[in-house]
């Protein structure tokens, strides 16, 4: 019995020998295990994130500005220094500005998606080949890393996982904060859920966002005159106070030298301050 365990034991050595001599004459390797890649988050388009380029141009602007305000206003290095920090609000109110405009875009974007999704669905394909031909339509139409092409993909990666279109298209209209994509996930969760015909379900709720698209851009088109107008009309008191200190040299002069004059000025910048940002949010409207 000893006998038989000790050429047991020798023949496995050999054959364990064998089997690493032959690793090393075919070049064979170990394969380690690799971990499973994590999974980026999603975008979420609550807030408006300044992009280094952006960061850097609207510093910029705002110290252009206030070295113009302190000038004009004041004549002192003092204004400027101490109007310095205020850079931190017009970096928000720049970012609130940007993300209206991205949200417009968004808007757009989606809107024509959905057009190419109703088409793919009225020539017979299924929602989620429609979701895929509508990712080579947008392509053609806008850039490859464009909003809508972006989450597009993610839906159909989301598919490939066996995740419903439906709980994918909310995810999207939670994410992006849009009303409009939120309606139309919600109505095509109820069709998919409720089996009602999809086309027409669908087509219905792509013509009234069309038509609230097409409200928009015409209050657009007639707001666009008059927020020129208003931009000239902001313009127009800086440009008195340089037209006066050119002309007239000395004439401002004691508006910069006592407190009175400097008070005087600082209530004339805030009534312009004011009276810029009531008109603009008189021209803020929203459909």
């Amino acid at each position: 019995m000893t006998e038989l365990r000790r050429i047991y034991i020798e023949d496995n050595r050999y054959e364990g020998r064998s089997r690493k001599n032959r690793k090393i004459q075919t070049g064979e390797k170990r394969v380690k295990k690799q971990k499973p890649e994590r999974q980026q988050p999603l975008s979420d388009y609550s807030k408006y994130r300044l992009s280094p380029k952006e960061g850097i141009g609207n510093l910029l602007t705002y110290i252009i500005l206030i070295g113009v305000i302190s000038v004009l206003f004041y004549r002192s290095l003092t204004a400027f220094l101490l109007l310095l920090p205020g850079c931190f609000l017009f970096m928000k109110d720049r970012a609130g500005v940007l993300a209206a405009q991205r949200e417009n875009t968004m808007r757009e974007e989606f809107l024509t998606a959905m057009q190419s999704f109703e088409t793919s669905l009225k020539a017979g394909s299924s929602a989620e080949n429609a979701v895929r031909e509508s990712i080579t339509e947008m392509e053609k139409i806008y850039s490859p890393d464009c909003f809508i092409v972006t989450e597009l993909k993610v839906i159909s990666g989301g598919m490939s996982l066996n995740e419903p279109i439906e709980k994918l298209m909310k995810d999207l209209g939670r994410r992006s904060h849009i009303d409009d994509i939120r309606s139309f996930a919600d109505v095509f969760g109820i069709a998919r859920r409720t089996g009602g015909d999809l086309i027409a379900i669908t087509a219905n709720t792509v013509k009234g966002l069309q038509q609230k698209q097409e409200t928009r851009m015409e209050v657009a088109t007639v707001l666009a005159g008059k927020k020129m107008e208003q931009n000239v009309m902001s313009l127009i008191p800086m440009g008195i106070l340089l037209y006066v200190s050119l002309t007239s040299p000395g004439f401002l002069d004691p508006m910069y030298e006592n407190f009175t004059g400097r008070l005087i000025m600082s209530v004339c910048l805030a009534v312009y301050l004011i009276a810029y940002l009531w008109g603009r949010k008189i021209m803020d409207i929203r459909v």
